[in-house]
C-alpha cells in the first residue's frame, strides 16, 4: 500500500504527512525514501522486515534420525544422513546444548528431522531457550498444541494430488499407504501454526490448483519449494519449466494471501536464476560456518547467514549445509529465500526493484507464525472476498468448501 507523503518547507530531513504528524527522517531513511519515490508506506515495510533480520538468527537442528515415513526424494534418507550420527536423547543434554547455542548468538531454532513431531520432549527444549522456534514435519502426526503455542509448523508436500502419495505415503518398511495430505489437512485445519511447503514438480502441474485451494479452504497458508528428481543423471533437467512457471503464477494471481510465494520467486526456485546470476554454493548462503570445507566460501565476498550451522542429531557434529550438502541439484526454496534475502544490494538500482525485495522478505516472514505479521487479517478471508466475486462473474461456485478465515486465535 502505498502512502505518498508530502515533502513540506521544514528543511531536511522531515517530511510532512500532514500538517498534524511532522516526520523526521534519519539519513539512511531519507536515501531509502528517495529511492522509493517517497513512498513512507514501503519505507516503514522496509523498516520492519530488515529490523525483524537483524533480530533472528538461526540455526538448523537435527533432533531425531527416526522418521514415521520414507519420502522420495527426502535428501535425509537418501544419503544416509541417518546412520551418520546417533541422536543425543537425553533432555538435559539437549536443553544444555541449546544454551550453548543460545551463548553463540543463535535465538531461532529450525527443528528438522527426521520427524520432529516424534520427539515433542526435545522441541520442548529447545523452546525453554530459544525466542523462536519452526519445525518442519511430514504432517502424519500433528504437533500438540500447548506448550507449543508459538512453534511454526512446516508442513512437506511433494507434487500435489495423487502425486504426493505415490511420492511420500511410504512407510519404512517400504509398504505403501494412502491419504498422507488429507491426513495432514485434519491435523493441521485452521492451525495458525501451520504453513505448508509445497515442492511443485513439472510432473504434478496439474496438481498446483486444487492442491492449492484445498489449503485455502483449510485455513492454512502455503509457500513453494521446488522438487528435485533423484535417481536422475540431472535432478534438476525439465522438459516443462516455462509450464510450471506459468502455472504456479496463475495459481498465485487466485490465490494472493494463502500462497506466500511473490512471482519472483517462484521463477527463481524454477530456473534457479535471479536477475544478477545462478543460485550455487559460490553464492547460497545457508551453509555450516564452522564446516571447515567452508574456507574458500566464506573469504568469496558472498555473504553468508550468521553464525548459521547445521547440527547432526548427536548434537555435536556440524553438517555441511541446511540440507544435502550435493549443490549441484540443490534447489531448496528457503536456501534460494536466504540467497535473495542476503542479497538486498542487487535490488537497490530502482525503486521497484527494492519494493520487490521487501515484498519478496514480507512473503518469507509470514511462513512463520510467530513473526509479527498478523495473517488473522490478511490471509484466508481476502482471497474468500476475492475468489468468491471472481467465482459469482463466472456463475460458478467458489470452491466445494470455503473456510473462513480459521488462523484467528489460539488453537
Amino acid at each position: 500500500m502505498s502512502h505518498g507523503p508530502v515533502i513540506g518547507p521544514n528543511g531536511p530531513g522531515v517530511i510532512r504527512m500532514s500538517e498534524a504528524s511532522p516526520r523526521r527522517f534519519t539519513t539512511a531513511d531519507k536515501a531509502i525514501l528517495e529511492l522509493l519515490g517517497g513512498d513512507v508506506g514501503y519505507l516503514d515495510r522496509f523498516r520492519k522486515v530488515t529490523t525483524l533480520s537483524r533480530q533472528v538468527r538461526s540455526s538448523e537442528y537435527l533432533l531425531t534420525n527416526a522418521c514415521n515415513i520414507r519420502c522420495e526424494g527426502c535428501w535425509f534418507f537418501e544419503y544416509d544422513f541417518d546412520k551418520t550420527t546417533t541422536e543425543l536423547k537425553s533432555i538435559e543434554g539437549i536443553r544444555a546444548f541449546a544454551e550453548k547455542e543460545r551463548a553463540r548468538g543463535v535465538n531461532y531454532a529450525i527443528i528438522i528431522g527426521g520427524e520432529p513431531a516424534l520427539i515433542p520432549d526435545r522441541i520442548a527444549a529447545f523452546i525453554s531457550v530459544m525466542d523462536y522456534v519452526t519445525i518442519s514435519t511430514n504432517g502424519l502426526k500433528p504437533l500438540p498444541v500447548e506448550g507449543f503455542e508459538n512453534v511454526a509448523v512446516q508442513i512437506s508436500l511433494f507434487g500435489g494430488g495423487e502425486l504426493d502419495d505415490k511420492l511420500r505415503a511410504i512407510k519404512p518398511g517400504g509398504k505403501r499407504f494412502t491419504g498422507l495430505f488429507d491426513t495432514a489437512l485434519r491435523n493441521y485445519e485452521g492451525d495458525r501454526r501451520a504453513c505448508f511447503v509445497f515442492a511443485i514438480t513439472e510432473d504434478g502441474i496439474d496438481h498446483i490448483e486444487p492442491t492449492v485451494r484445498r489449503i485455502h479452504e483449510n485455513g492454512n497458508r502455503v509457500s513453494l519449494n521446488f522438487y528435485s528428481k533423484y535417481h536422475r543423471d540431472e535432478p534438476l533437467r525439465m522438459q516443462n519449466a516455462p509450464r510450471l512457471v506459468d502455472e504456479a503464477l496463475r495459481v498465485k494471481e487466485l490465490y494472493p494471501n494463502t500462497l506466500l510465494t511473490v512471482p519472483y520467486v517462484i521463477r527463481t526456485i524454477v530456473t534457479g536464476e535471479s536477475h544478477w546470476g545462478t543460485f550455487g554454493y559460490d553464492v547460497c548462503p545457508s551453509l555450516s560456518v564452522d564446516h571447515p570445507s567452508h574456507a574458500a566460501r566464506l573469504a568469496n565476498g558472498n555473504p553468508v547467514l550468521p553464525r548459521f550451522n547445521a547440527w547432526a542429531a548427536d548434537c555435536n557434529t556440524v553438517n555441511f549445509c541446511c540440507t544435502s550438502g550435493h549443490c549441484e541439484d540443490c534447489r531448496d526454496s528457503q536456501a534460494v529465500l536466504s540467497w535473495i534475502l542476503v542479497s538486498l544490494e542487487r535490488f537497490r538500482e530502482s525503486g521497484e526493484s527494492l519494493k520487490t525485495w521487501i515484498e519478496i522478505s514480507e512473503s518469507y516472514w509470514k511462513q512463520f507464525c510467530w513473526a509479527p505479521y498478523d495473517t488473522r487479517s490478511t490471509a484466508a478471508g481476502q482471497d474468500l472476498g476475492r475468489l468468491t466475486a471472481a467465482s459469482h462473474e463466472a456463475g460458478r461456485p467458489a470452491g466445494k468448501r470455503v473456510a473462513l478465515p480459521l488462523l484467528a486465535g489460539g488453537t
